[in-house]
């Protein structure tokens, strides 16, 4: 069984290549018309069509973090933060 945390941004848990630029220095927020620098990851799936190891990312700053969070949790889907640059390879079940 391996972790929830991997030692690159998508720890294999991406279909391939790099959607959000994990090489960019300086990533930004994922909500909409935001610009700002993106200090956390929201990792996430939807559970009706993908397991646990599945993990989608999207990018927030500290005022978006939250709002983020909750607009998936409200979806019922498993969500788990943490700080750009630490990697998850699954979102467990809640």
């Amino acid at each position: 069984m391996t972790g929830l945390f991997g030692g690159d941004l998508f720890g294999g848990a991406s279909s391939g290549g790099d959607p959000l630029g994990a090489g960019a220095e300086d990533p930004t927020c994922s909500r909409a018309g935001c610009r700002e620098s993106a200090h956390w990851n929201v990792n996430w799936r939807n559970p009706r069509i993908h397991g646990e190891e599945r993990v989608k990312v999207w990018r927030a700053c500290d005022a978006h973090r939250d709002y983020l969070t909750e607009y998936l949790r409200a979806r019922d889907f498993p969500v788990l933060t943490t700080e750009v640059g630490v990697a998850v390879v699954r979102v467990p079940s809640l």
